[in-house]
Protein backbone atom coordinates (compact mmCIF):
# COMPACT_ATOMS: atom_id res chain seq x y z
CA UNK A 1 0.00 0.00 0.00
CA UNK A 2 1.02 3.84 -0.53
CA UNK A 3 0.80 6.38 2.38
CA UNK A 4 1.83 9.60 3.31
CA UNK A 5 5.21 9.20 5.35
CA UNK A 6 5.49 11.07 8.68
CA UNK A 7 8.03 12.06 11.49
CA UNK A 8 7.76 9.07 13.07
CA UNK A 9 8.72 7.21 9.97
CA UNK A 10 12.52 8.73 9.72
CA UNK A 11 14.15 6.31 11.48
CA UNK A 12 13.16 3.24 8.23
CA UNK A 13 13.52 6.28 5.59
CA UNK A 14 17.07 6.96 6.77
CA UNK A 15 17.69 2.94 6.65
CA UNK A 16 16.13 2.82 2.85
CA UNK A 17 18.23 5.61 2.01
CA UNK A 18 21.35 4.87 3.63
CA UNK A 19 20.75 1.32 1.51
CA UNK A 20 20.30 2.90 -1.90
CA UNK A 21 23.37 5.60 -1.61
CA UNK A 22 25.37 1.82 -0.93
CA UNK A 23 24.16 0.13 -3.79
CA UNK A 24 24.00 3.48 -6.25
CA UNK A 25 27.72 3.54 -5.12
CA UNK A 26 28.12 -0.39 -6.51
CA UNK A 27 26.78 0.09 -9.39
CA UNK A 28 28.77 3.10 -11.39
CA UNK A 29 27.12 5.92 -9.54
CA UNK A 30 28.75 7.27 -6.25
CA UNK A 31 28.21 10.84 -6.97
CA UNK A 32 24.74 11.78 -7.22
CA UNK A 33 23.47 11.34 -3.82
CA UNK A 34 26.78 11.10 -2.59
CA UNK A 35 27.44 10.10 1.05
CA UNK A 36 24.76 12.29 2.71
CA UNK A 37 21.70 12.52 -0.21
CA UNK A 38 18.76 13.80 1.01
CA UNK A 39 19.54 14.94 4.26
CA UNK A 40 17.17 14.57 7.05
CA UNK A 41 16.28 18.50 7.41
CA UNK A 42 15.04 17.80 3.10
CA UNK A 43 12.95 14.52 4.14
CA UNK A 44 11.16 16.51 7.40
CA UNK A 45 10.51 19.51 4.84
CA UNK A 46 8.61 17.01 2.63
CA UNK A 47 6.98 15.72 5.10
CA UNK A 48 5.67 18.37 6.83
CA UNK A 49 4.71 19.51 2.87
CA UNK A 50 2.93 16.48 2.40
CA UNK A 51 4.90 15.49 -0.52
CA UNK A 52 6.60 12.66 1.26
CA UNK A 53 5.48 8.81 0.01
CA UNK A 54 5.99 5.01 1.04
CA UNK A 55 5.39 2.31 -0.81
CA UNK A 56 4.35 -0.66 2.22
CA UNK A 57 4.41 -3.93 2.16
CA UNK A 58 3.33 -6.31 4.97
CA UNK A 59 4.49 -3.66 7.10
CA UNK A 60 7.86 -2.61 6.11
CA UNK A 61 8.83 0.13 4.14
CA UNK A 62 10.16 -0.96 0.35
CA UNK A 63 10.35 2.41 -1.48
CA UNK A 64 10.25 6.15 -0.01
CA UNK A 65 9.41 8.78 -3.05
CA UNK A 66 9.06 12.64 -3.33
CA UNK A 67 5.68 13.05 -5.31
CA UNK A 68 5.04 16.65 -5.94
CA UNK A 69 2.42 18.48 -7.64
CA UNK A 70 3.06 22.00 -9.94
CA UNK A 71 5.72 23.30 -11.15
CA UNK A 72 9.23 22.38 -10.80
CA UNK A 73 11.58 25.45 -11.43
CA UNK A 74 14.76 23.10 -12.46
CA UNK A 75 12.49 21.79 -15.11
CA UNK A 76 12.11 25.26 -17.10
CA UNK A 77 14.76 25.31 -18.98
CA UNK A 78 15.69 22.06 -20.88
CA UNK A 79 18.77 22.22 -23.23
CA UNK A 80 19.46 19.70 -26.14
CA UNK A 81 15.45 18.90 -26.39
CA UNK A 82 12.02 20.09 -25.17
CA UNK A 83 9.22 18.78 -23.13
CA UNK A 84 6.86 16.47 -25.40
CA UNK A 85 3.58 18.84 -23.95
CA UNK A 86 4.72 21.60 -21.69
CA UNK A 87 1.07 22.63 -21.04
CA UNK A 88 -0.97 19.93 -19.20
CA UNK A 89 -0.32 20.08 -15.37
CA UNK A 90 1.90 17.50 -13.96
CA UNK A 91 3.52 15.48 -11.30
CA UNK A 92 7.34 15.24 -10.43
CA UNK A 93 8.65 11.94 -8.69
CA UNK A 94 12.02 12.80 -6.82
CA UNK A 95 14.67 11.07 -4.35
CA UNK A 96 12.95 7.71 -5.14
CA UNK A 97 14.62 5.09 -2.78
CA UNK A 98 14.23 1.75 -2.66
CA UNK A 99 15.24 -0.75 0.94
CA UNK A 100 16.31 -3.91 -2.02
CA UNK A 101 13.87 -6.49 -0.89
CA UNK A 102 11.69 -6.50 -3.78
CA UNK A 103 11.34 -6.59 -7.57
CA UNK A 104 8.85 -4.15 -9.32
CA UNK A 105 9.20 -1.39 -6.49
CA UNK A 106 10.16 1.16 -8.88
CA UNK A 107 7.25 0.60 -11.25
CA UNK A 108 4.73 0.65 -8.29
CA UNK A 109 5.79 3.70 -7.60
CA UNK A 110 5.70 5.07 -10.81
CA UNK A 111 2.55 3.53 -11.45
CA UNK A 112 1.35 4.86 -8.67
CA UNK A 113 2.50 8.41 -9.47
CA UNK A 114 0.92 8.05 -12.96
CA UNK A 115 -2.85 7.53 -11.35
CA UNK A 116 -2.21 11.07 -9.68
CA UNK A 117 -1.35 13.38 -12.38
CA UNK A 118 -2.01 14.15 -15.78
CA UNK A 119 1.67 13.83 -16.97
CA UNK A 120 4.55 12.99 -14.88
CA UNK A 121 8.26 13.85 -15.00
CA UNK A 122 11.33 12.88 -13.77
CA UNK A 123 15.03 13.32 -14.18
CA UNK A 124 18.14 11.05 -13.57
CA UNK A 125 21.99 11.44 -13.20
CA UNK A 126 24.05 10.31 -16.52
CA UNK A 127 25.63 7.95 -14.32
CA UNK A 128 22.37 6.33 -12.70
CA UNK A 129 21.78 4.00 -15.71
CA UNK A 130 19.46 1.76 -13.63
CA UNK A 131 16.78 4.03 -13.35
CA UNK A 132 17.28 5.38 -17.15
CA UNK A 133 16.36 1.67 -18.19
CA UNK A 134 13.82 1.97 -15.40
CA UNK A 135 11.86 5.17 -16.51
CA UNK A 136 11.92 4.42 -20.15
CA UNK A 137 11.04 0.03 -19.11
CA UNK A 138 7.68 2.19 -17.98
CA UNK A 139 7.37 4.45 -21.27
CA UNK A 140 9.54 7.79 -20.34
CA UNK A 141 11.20 10.14 -22.78
CA UNK A 142 14.30 11.04 -22.46
CA UNK A 143 13.49 15.36 -23.47
CA UNK A 144 17.03 16.73 -23.12
CA UNK A 145 18.89 18.04 -20.18
CA UNK A 146 18.42 20.46 -17.02
CA UNK A 147 20.17 21.24 -14.37
CA UNK A 148 18.96 20.57 -10.80
CA UNK A 149 19.41 23.57 -7.93
CA UNK A 150 23.60 22.54 -7.55
CA UNK A 151 23.97 23.41 -11.35
CA UNK A 152 24.89 19.79 -12.09
CA UNK A 153 23.04 18.51 -15.43
CA UNK A 154 20.31 15.41 -15.58
CA UNK A 155 18.53 13.54 -17.92
CA UNK A 156 14.57 15.03 -18.39
CA UNK A 157 12.22 12.27 -19.09
CA UNK A 158 8.38 12.78 -19.57
CA UNK A 159 5.98 10.51 -19.90
CA UNK A 160 2.54 11.89 -19.99
CA UNK A 161 -0.15 9.64 -17.99
CA UNK A 162 -1.56 6.57 -19.46
CA UNK A 163 -4.79 7.39 -16.95
CA UNK A 164 -5.27 10.46 -18.25
CA UNK A 165 -5.15 9.32 -22.21
CA UNK A 166 -6.96 5.94 -21.84
CA UNK A 167 -9.89 7.69 -20.28
CA UNK A 168 -9.50 10.70 -22.59
CA UNK A 169 -8.51 9.74 -25.83
CA UNK A 170 -8.17 5.92 -26.19
CA UNK A 171 -11.61 4.56 -25.05
CA UNK A 172 -13.56 6.59 -28.07
CA UNK A 173 -14.28 4.26 -30.82
CA UNK A 174 -13.63 6.95 -33.50
CA UNK A 175 -10.17 8.39 -31.93
CA UNK A 176 -7.04 7.05 -34.15
CA UNK A 177 -4.37 6.22 -31.72
CA UNK A 178 -1.17 6.16 -32.83
CA UNK A 179 1.87 3.28 -32.52
CA UNK A 180 4.17 4.85 -30.05
CA UNK A 181 0.71 5.07 -27.25
CA UNK A 182 -0.14 1.78 -27.95
CA UNK A 183 3.41 0.58 -27.36
CA UNK A 184 3.99 2.33 -24.06
CA UNK A 185 3.93 -0.97 -21.09
CA UNK A 186 2.65 1.29 -18.27
CA UNK A 187 -0.37 1.90 -21.15
CA UNK A 188 -0.61 -2.04 -22.10
CA UNK A 189 -0.96 -2.60 -18.02
CA UNK A 190 -3.63 -0.01 -17.30
CA UNK A 191 -5.90 -1.37 -20.66
CA UNK A 192 -5.81 -4.83 -19.08
CA UNK A 193 -6.40 -3.51 -15.18
CA UNK A 194 -9.07 -1.46 -16.84
CA UNK A 195 -10.34 -4.13 -19.60
CA UNK A 196 -11.16 -1.95 -21.81
CA UNK A 197 -11.57 -2.41 -25.64
CA UNK A 198 -9.31 -1.48 -27.82
CA UNK A 199 -10.36 0.03 -31.10
CA UNK A 200 -10.14 -2.00 -34.46
CA UNK A 201 -8.06 -0.33 -36.87
CA UNK A 202 -10.02 0.11 -40.37
CA UNK A 203 -8.26 -2.14 -42.75
CA UNK A 204 -10.19 -0.43 -45.64
CA UNK A 205 -11.64 -3.82 -46.57
CA UNK A 206 -15.09 -2.62 -45.01
CA UNK A 207 -14.72 -5.85 -43.05
CA UNK A 208 -16.39 -6.22 -39.31
CA UNK A 209 -18.11 -2.57 -39.96
CA UNK A 210 -20.97 -1.68 -39.18
CA UNK A 211 -23.15 -0.63 -42.12
CA UNK A 212 -19.63 -1.47 -44.84
CA UNK A 213 -20.19 0.17 -48.04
Amino acid sequence: MFRGAVRADMAKILEVYAHAREFMAKNGNPTQWGDSYPSPELLEEDIDSNRLFLYVVNGQIEAVFAFILGADPTYAVVEDGQWLNDTLPYGTVHRLASAGRHKGVASAVLDWSMEHCQSLRADTHADNKIMQHLLEKNGFTRCGIIHVQDGSPRYAQYLQCVKYLALDLYDRRDTAVDGALGDNPAFRRLINQLKLTEPVPDSGTGEGAEGGA
